[in-house]
């Protein structure tokens, strides 16, 4: 054990009706039984997520589901969800189970409204098509918890100038919406925003099948990258980590304990004092293992 404790972000993205339905109980499980908490960052509207396999016809995107063996990893019924159907509602369908985790002490974020949607679509959508998916998102999830989310977490770090913007409007106390190293505030054209908690840790999906490392290997990478003395946030799905990796995700919270890491919700890393933490801006490029750019903290 190390002698000094490394604190950790812990964020889970939960994407999907599956994701909710099978994945979430299972989290919470396994959470009580390591005694920790996390951030939850739910989507609540439609599941369109099966039509991501029209990207099939992009090779980058195609490699990624060969890689990551998609179809194993996620289960057909996500990859096909909303493709040949109706994509069910999620938060009206799954609502006590999101009402679950709160009662758990769970800290409760926005995600997205239709999360297809917005990965696809958020940086051809105008100020007014952002404000409503993030109103609507928040609208059902306040429906459903009794309490307005007061943090989000923008779908696949997608985001941009306009997100952040149309985001102030909903009072959320930081958001989550890129890649990075260090808790900024968003300075964009001279206005400042909500604190941003970047991820700084890969997810599964971006590491497996990626120099050398399997299944069997990934707890092992993944633990050697946190660091004492700076940010650590880590993001898990519950698609992945709840579903087929549920076992090495319980497996990896009893290691990270061994190497005294410690993971706790978002906002608990935030510092009390805002005046000190320092500005920022926000760039977009692409991530290694991920098809396409998201959204990054600037240097």
């Amino acid at each position: 054990m190390t002698e000094k404790e490394i604190l950790s972000g812990l964020r889970i993205d939960v994407d999907t009706f599956r994701g909710t339905r099978d994945g979430v109980p299972q989290l919470l499980q396994i959470l009580e039984k390591h005694q920790l908490q996390a951030s939850f960052f739910f989507s609540v509207g439609p599941d369109n997520m099966g039509r991501h396999l029209w990207r099939l016809l992009k090779p980058a995107f195609l490699l990624k589901m060969l890689r990551s063996k998609a179809a194993s990893l996620y289960g057909w019924d996500i990859l096909l969800r909303g493709t040949f159907w109706p994509g069910p509602l999620i938060g009206k369908q799954l609502a006590a189970i999101i009402r679950q985790t709160k009662q758990a002490g769970h800290e409760i974020g926005f995600h997205a409204w239709d999360h297809h949607r917005w990965q696809m679509q958020v940086e051809a959508m105008s100020d007014a098509q952002i404000s409503e998916e993030i109103r609507k998102g928040v609208e059902a999830l306040t429906a459903i918890t009794g309490a307005a989310p007061t943090s989000s977490a923008a779908a696949g770090w997608k985001a941009n100038a306009a997100v952040i913007r149309q985001k102030q409007a909903f009072g959320f106390s930081y958001n989550s919406d890129c890649r990075g190293h260090s808790i900024f505030i968003p300075r964009i054209k001279g206005r400042q925003y909500a604190p941003q908690i970047p991820v700084t840790l890969p997810t599964y999906d971006e590491t497996i099948g990626h120099n050398g490392i399997t299944a069997a290997s990934y707890n092992g990478y993944l633990l050697s990258l946190f660091q004492p003395d700076q940010l650590n946030v880590l993001t898990i799905h519950a698609e992945v980590e709840g579903i087929v990796c549920a076992q090495i995700f319980d497996d990896f919270l009893g290691r990270a304990k061994q190497q005294a890491i410690h993971f706790v919700p978002l906002k608990q890393l935030l510092p009390n004092d805002r005046a000190s933490i320092p500005t920022g801006n926000i760039i977009s490029r692409a991530l290694p293992g991920r098809e396409g750019s998201v959204c990054w903290q600037g240097e």
